[in-house]
């Protein structure tokens, strides 16, 4: 592909570049946290981040080599899939290890026990760009469930998640689409066949929340779907939920539970101004996570777009308390 003749060279002389100019890169870093220190109370975040970016460098690079070393050795299409899905689960624990002890975070896990047995049909909140390692390392780490992934196709632009994503079965939407119904096909055929040990995630927001990203999905609302814009402005830390790609994964899976995960304190690593301002630094992320039956999930898609409005209504919830805590 023509974009991979692109990032793939690409991540391989960032590396080369940033590792030549590390110590300068870590001494200019140092200057601006020394000022940052005695010029504001914003916790020094340059030598953090000349340092993530190093080992997120580095992971492309080494998850690259895995990735064709797994191909070249695999001699069959199940080797191969179980042999990349090692890799992807190594790269993205280095990737969510690394983040936590560079920034120091703690994370707090409530409920992940729920998430232990399938199959799953998972559903994330979506408010900064870390949370997209949270189910792998909250599911896929703890309890060995492979999951399947709905993901914007921007995230391509990433070699790894490029390389192993379009190997594995995972859907990458073109938010740009006209053709609707195709990329829900998609998304349909994904969830169809979930074993015991598997689940399909999606974030139902379709993007990052922001204040201004949250006017313009009320907006949208009012013209395209008014019976909803009520319940929608009601949600005041959340997007409200994007149907179609949700309701796809619930007619492709009949049999599936439904996980809901919400979480807290991963909004400092939202947009770069988010990173430099250093809100993340030393934070406490908390994650809470529920399962609902099968059979209480509506059969109607009337019924489910309400029902997945109240369950969403549940993470806005939390997260006012999460906020609602810290504040007290």
């Amino acid at each position: 592909m023509s974009r991979r003749l692109l990032t793939v060279p690409g991540v391989g002389v960032g590396l080369a570049v940033v590792s030549a100019l590390l110590p300068a890169l870590l001494l200019a870093a140092a200057g601006l946290d020394l000022g940052r220190s005695l010029f504001s109370r914003r916790p020094p975040v340059a030598m953090r981040l000349v340092c993530c970016l190093q080992v997120y460098l580095l992971a492309e690079v080494v998850g690259l080599v895995a990735l064709g070393l797994v191909w070249l050795g695999s001699f069959g299409q199940a080797r191969l899939l179980r042999w990349t899905y090692a890799v992807q689960r190594a790269w993205t624990a280095a990737l969510f290890e690394s983040s936590r002890w560079l920034l120091d975070l703690r994370y707090e896990v409530d409920g992940d026990d729920c998430a232990s047995t399938g199959p799953l049909l998972v559903f994330v909140q979506h408010a900064s760009i870390l949370d997209t390692l949270v189910p792998t390392n909250v599911i896929t780490r703890r309890h060995r469930l492979t999951l399947r992934f709905v993901l914007k196709r921007e995230l391509l632009l990433s070699p790894c998640l490029d390389v192993a994503g379009q190997r594995l079965p995972n859907v990458f939407v073109d938010r740009s689409s006209t053709h609707t119904e195709a990329e829900l096909r998609k998304i349909r055929a994904l969830a169809t066949g979930l074993s015991p040990n598997e689940g399909a995630l999606i974030y139902p927001e379709g993007t990052r929340f922001t204040r201004s990203k949250r006017e313009r999905a009320l907006g949208k609302l009012a013209h395209h779907s008014a019976a909803l814009l009520g319940r929608a402005r009601a949600l005041r830390h959340v997007l409200p939920p994007k149907v179609g790609g949700s309701l796809a994964l619930l007619d492709g899976a009949p049999e599936a539970d439904a996980v809901f995960i919400a979480h807290h304190g991963l909004e400092g690593f939202a947009s770069l101004g988010d990173i430099w301002r250093g809100g993340l630094v030393h934070s406490t992320i908390r994650v809470h996570l529920w399962r609902v039956p099968r059979g209480e999930v509506p059969t109607g898609e009337s019924e489910r777009i309400d029902w997945l409005y109240s369950q969403w209504s549940e993470v806005d919830r939390w997260v006012d308390a999460q906020q609602q805590r810290e504040a007290a």
